[in-house]
């Protein structure tokens, strides 16, 4: 992925590692769209930040991706890089009735969002020059938390996703590379993690991912050092080491 030049769709744009990525990917010199659900906080990004454009979104809804591809092909032609970040990461209990709608939120949002999102947008990337989809998943996608089991096994079936996705596209020479981010847990909202210890701070977690693009443009994953453990937990031997330490975190 080059790191300046493009025209960069962000859905989840409008806090924590969407907004950190817009106003980081502005800055260096690309044309951004933030998108999220809520028109108010849009429009303060918009008023803050000048150059940034914006796009009412609910990657949940098909009819609402249906109307920001159209929006997208007519206002912004040049559209090269598609980033899915929008998601949402809830505890859920499985000894709980209630917890299947929880369940089924992640699904619908972290999902069939991003696949929905994929399918709709990749016409419009298909033989662009340095055209990317970039799909941020999650550690978890390589050890599940168990206290948001669904949310876990969302973002692993999006590892997988993006994994079909780049051989699919390579092989049909649409020049579209497909990057996975995988943030370890990170200080946002998202969570409620915006002041755990625990957690990455996101100037920091930006500051190393983009490194990391600059330094490997045809990098297929980008994973931060606070996240390399929990990546190669199978790769390393240490995968019950790694679950059970994230269970008792």
């Amino acid at each position: 992925m080059k790191m300046t030049g493009n025209t960069i769709l962000i859905t989840g744009g409008t806090s924590g590692i969407g907004l950190g990525l817009a106003l980081r990917l502005h800055e260096a010199g690309n044309k951004v769209i933030v998108a999220g659900r809520r028109k108010e906080l849009l429009d303060e990004i918009t008023a803050e930040h000048p150059g940034i454009d914006a796009l009412v979104l609910d990657v949940a809804d098909p009819s609402s991706i249906a109307r920001a591809r159209e929006t997208v092909a007519a206002s912004h032609p040049g559209l090269n890089v598609l980033v899915n970040n929008a998601g949402i990461m809830q505890r859920e209990n499985l000894l709980d009735p209630a917890g299947l709608q929880v369940s089924e939120d992640h699904i619908a949002t972290n999902l069939l969002g991003t696949i929905r999102m994929t399918y709709a947008f990749l016409p419009l990337l298909s033989g662009k020059d340095d055209a990317v989809v970039m799909n941020v998943t999650s550690a978890l996608a390589f050890v599940p938390y168990q206290s948001t089991p669904t949310y876990s096994a969302t973002k692993a079936a999006l590892h997988s996703f993006s994994e079909s996705l780049r051989i699919q596209l390579a092989g049909a020479d649409t020049g579209v590379q497909v990057i996975e981010m995988v943030p370890p847990g990170v200080q946002t909202n998202l969570f409620g993690q915006q002041d755990s210890e625990h957690a990455m701070p996101l100037d920091d977690f930006l500051t190393e991912a983009l490194d990391l693009l600059r330094e490997k443009p045809d990098a297929k994953e980008i994973v931060v050092e606070r996240a390399r453990f929990i990546r190669d937990a199978v790769a390393t031997g240490s995968y019950d080491d790694v679950l059970a330490m994230i269970a008792g975190s």
